[in-house]
């Protein structure tokens, strides 16, 4: 009588022994990144921190009017 099963099968994985030579990029020019001016950024930071602001105060004031009229409409 034969057992099967996992025991039976054995495999060696051996890894590759050539792990820590580094092969080269294939793009060999480097990549020269224009300066930024930090006035554009601070000018595209100041525009979207002003979108959050007024969309963030729309919603505040929409919920603070409908508790003022939920209120009223209860103490009626």
């Amino acid at each position: 009588m034969t057992t099967k099963g996992f025991a039976d099968k054995q495999t060696n994985i051996e890894t590759p022994n050539d792990a820590s030579v580094a092969e080269k990029p294939l793009k060999t020019k480097t990549i020269i990144s224009d300066r930024v001016d930090i006035n554009v950024l601070k000018s595209k930071l100041q525009e979207t921190e002003s979108k959050e602001f007024k969309k963030n105060l729309f919603i505040l004031s929409t919920l603070v009017i409908g508790l003022a009229f939920l209120g009223i409409y209860l103490s009626a």
